[in-house]
Formats: structure tokens, C-alpha cells, sequence
């Protein structure tokens, strides 16, 4: 592998569905912004709650874009 730099971007990605599914939609959002995201990090877990029922999961992500 040849030395890289990267920039990261922290992000939080919310779901409905799952925290994978927040994970996806934060990754492919930064990958319309920004170039080449190569890795991400879970910085925080966390969901909100209503009657007791989960309505939304959150992620927060350190996503590692590549600099050309």
C-alpha cells in the first residue's frame, strides 16, 4: 500500500431501521460530498425514544477521506 493522507469527517447518521442502516446512509452521504472516503470510526451510539419505543437510531461517525 502507498503512503496516503486522509482528512477525516465526523458525521452523525440517523435511521429508523437500524444503526447499520444509519452507518450506510452517513457513509454514502460524505461520499457525495467529499473525495474518497476510505474508512469510518463509531465515535457514539444513541437512539431517541417515544412510549417507549425506539423511533429513530443515531450514529456518529469519523469517516477518512483520502487526499489526492
Amino acid at each position: 500500500m502507498a503512503d496516503s493522507v486522509f482528512k477525516k469527517v465526523e458525521v452523525v447518521g440517523t435511521s429508523t431501521v437500524s444503526l447499520s442502516d444509519a452507518i450506510q446512509k452517513a457513509v454514502a452521504k460524505v461520499a457525495e460530498t467529499e473525495a474518497k472516503p476510505s474508512w469510518f470510526e463509531v465515535v457514539e451510539q444513541r437512539g431517541a425514544v417515544a412510549d417507549g419505543k425506539v423511533l429513530q437510531f443515531q450514529v456518529t461517525l469519523r469517516v477518512g477521506c483520502k487526499i489526492e
